[in-house]
C-alpha cells in the first residue's frame, strides 16, 4: 500500500489504529461551505482499494441524501392559477 499524507486519510489511518480495524472509511460534511467529503483507509492494498469503493458508493449516497434534503426544505414554488376563486363564477 502507498502512503497517502493528506489529513483526511491520516484521521482514517488514526481510527484504523484505534479501534483495531482493517478498513476505516469516514464521511463528513462541511455545512457551512455546502461541501461533502470522504476518505478511506486499508492495512493493504487491496483492502485500501476495497475501503475506496465503498467510500465511494457511501459518498454518493450521501449526496443524494443531502440533495432530498435540501429539495424538502425549499418551500413550494407558487402554482400560477389564473382559474376563479369560485368554481360557480365561471
Amino acid at each position: 500500500m502507498s502512503w497517502n499524507p493528506s489529513s483526511e486519510v491520516a484521521v482514517a489511518r488514526n481510527a484504523a489504529k484505534a479501534l483495531g480495524a482493517d478498513q476505516v472509511v469516514i464521511i463528513y460534511t462541511l455545512l457551512g461551505k455546502g461541501q461533502l467529503g470522504m476518505a478511506s483507509f486499508g492495512k493493504t492494498k487491496r483492502l485500501c482499494d476495497s475501503a475506496g469503493r465503498l467510500g465511494d458508493s457511501l459518498y454518493e449516497a450521501a449526496m443524494e441524501y443531502l440533495q432530498d434534503q435540501r429539495d424538502e426544505a425549499r418551500p413550494p414554488r407558487p402554482v400560477m392559477d389564473n382559474s376563479p376563486a369560485n368554481p360557480l363564477d365561471k
